[in-house]
């Protein structure tokens, strides 16, 4: 039963279809049984009942609707038998799969139109393809089988303009929600994948200071723990919108956005774990998708400090190099041959680095120096270059 439709709308057509064809003959003068004729009308409508119809029932119905006509049966519902069920193929298969079928259903059932038997009163006085007054003059034949090639044709391409649409709105929703994941990872990796790095450093920093200086692991303790819960309030804000997005309440806010105003505090956790930082802002004004930008990139390079270099000193520079255009830069005094090893599979981070930046049309550099490793970003300071504020939302 799972193959066979539960909706009433094609089950009323079959009803219809059948009842329809079964009172039709029972009230004409027809060659056959009615029995016959509403058996023949049936197979012929009954596809509409599969979820997924195959491509070759159409031949299957455009024969029995062919057999039905030639068979001299009366006019009826038997004219949207073919015409129901190309529109529940086309809209379940793409048009390569059930075309070529349909053509072959369709020059059935005009064939057995055309030779239906002069007797049938679909004629006006006996007139046929084999009656003695037969001709194109008077042949609705022609025009009868015309119009049901043209309602076929007009039924698939209803179909798959329906099937077009859906599928584009079900892949815009697909691109949607994977856009969300992707941003959700990006927030998450950004925010407590820096914490736990930073809370890291600075464990290691307390429990090296703590017998010969505890006011020192005091702070370093402090800090872990001002970090730990900035790190949790983030997971929090991305497990709500998880959970507001499944129950339709629309889309949670996002985290709070940082800007260059929140470098010296970031700046600040990094010293409290023993590495040395220096920081240099000389931007007098940027985009809000700028700024949150070039703290993405700062926040990531001193992440990448912190996990891989292996570094003493980092500086941080963030410099108006035009009145269009910003730079921003990390280098460290590390172990860049490490740096570069891990650029050559960048993870997350560099991904998540490159997107924002590319997306505000700036651009990403990153590579080791003679010593160390350097980060360069430059961005516009308007961030309206296209799609950008898409990119970062």
């Amino acid at each position: 039963m799972s193959r066979i439709r539960r909706h009433w709308l094609p089950w009323l057509v079959v009803v219809v279809e059948l009842v329809g064809s079964l009172g039709s003959n029972a009230q004409a003068d027809t060659r056959g049984p009615a029995v016959l004729a509403a058996l023949l009308a049936l197979v012929a409508v009954l596809p509409v009942l599969l979820r997924e119809p195959p491509g070759w029932v159409l031949a299957v119905s455009g024969l029995c609707v062919g057999v039905y006509f030639t068979a001299g049966y009366a006019d009826g519902p038997i004219f949207m038998a073919l015409p129901a069920v190309t529109f529940a193929v086309a809209w379940s298969l793409p048009p390569r799969k059930w075309v070529g079928w349909a053509v072959v259903g369709a020059a059935l059932v005009a064939t057995g139109i055309m030779l239906n038997p002069a007797e049938s009163p679909r004629f006006d006085g006996g007139r046929g393809p084999w009656g003695p007054d037969g001709g194109p003059e008077g042949d609705l034949s022609q025009w009868q089988a015309f119009g049901q090639v043209a309602l076929i044709a007009a039924s698939g391409a209803i179909a798959s303009a329906l099937r077009s649409r859906n599928e584009a709105r079900a892949q815009r929703q697909r691109r949607v929600v994977s856009d969300e994941r992707v941003r959700m990872a990006t927030d998450l990796h950004d925010g407590v994948g820096h914490g736990l790095a930073v809370i890291a450093m600075q464990a290691g920093a307390a429990l090296h200071v703590l017998d010969r200086d505890p006011a020192a692991a005091r702070r370093n303790l402090e800090a872990i723990r001002a970090e730990s819960k900035e790190s949790l309030d983030l997971l929090r804000s991305q497990l709500a919108r998880l959970t507001d997005t499944e129950s339709g309440a629309g889309p949670a806010p996002r985290a709070p956005e940082h800007g260059l105003a929140d470098l010296p505090a970031l700046v600040e956790r990094v010293r409290t774990g023993g590495l040395e930082v220096a920081l240099r802002v000389e931007v007098d004004s940027a985009s809000v998708e700028a700024e949150r930008a070039a703290y993405a990139v700062v926040q990531e390079g001193l992440t990448n400090v912190l996990r891989h270099a292996g570094a003493t000193r980092a500086e941080v520079s963030i410099v108006s190099t035009s009145a269009a255009e910003m730079v921003v830069t990390v280098h460290d005094d590390g172990r860049g041959s490490d740096m570069l090893s891990g650029e050559r599979h960048p993870g997350m981070g560099i991904v998540g680095m490159r997107s924002r930046v590319e997306a505000l049309g700036g651009t990403l550099d990153a590579g080791p120096e003679v010593r160390g490793f350097r980060l360069r970003a430059s961005l516009p300071l308007s961030g309206s270059s296209a799609g950008g504020a898409e990119g970062l939302a």
